[in-house]
């Protein structure tokens, strides 16, 4: 998926002399060495991937039970 690719260019073992190169400068713009960069990088895409997750909704009742609430209501 998507959100892999994004984890493994974090990843300063896995990434390419090119993404490398990349996020060197991004991290020398921002006044920062690679590894704090990188780590930086890691825990906001975690936090943004949290405010992602879609919020888990409550499970429908099972058949028994809606049927036994239906026959606990007054006529």
């Amino acid at each position: 998926m998507g959100r892999e690719v994004e984890n493994t260019m974090a990843d300063p073992t896995r990434m390419t002399e090119g993404q490398r190169a990349y996020e060197q400068r991004r991290a020398k713009k921002a006044g920062k060495s690679l590894d704090t960069w990188l780590d930086q990088k890691r825990k906001r895409q975690e936090a943004e991937a949290k405010q992602a997750a879609p919020a888990v909704a409550p499970k429908k009742p099972g058949l028994i039970r809606r049927l036994l609430d239906r026959a606990h209501k007054p006529l």
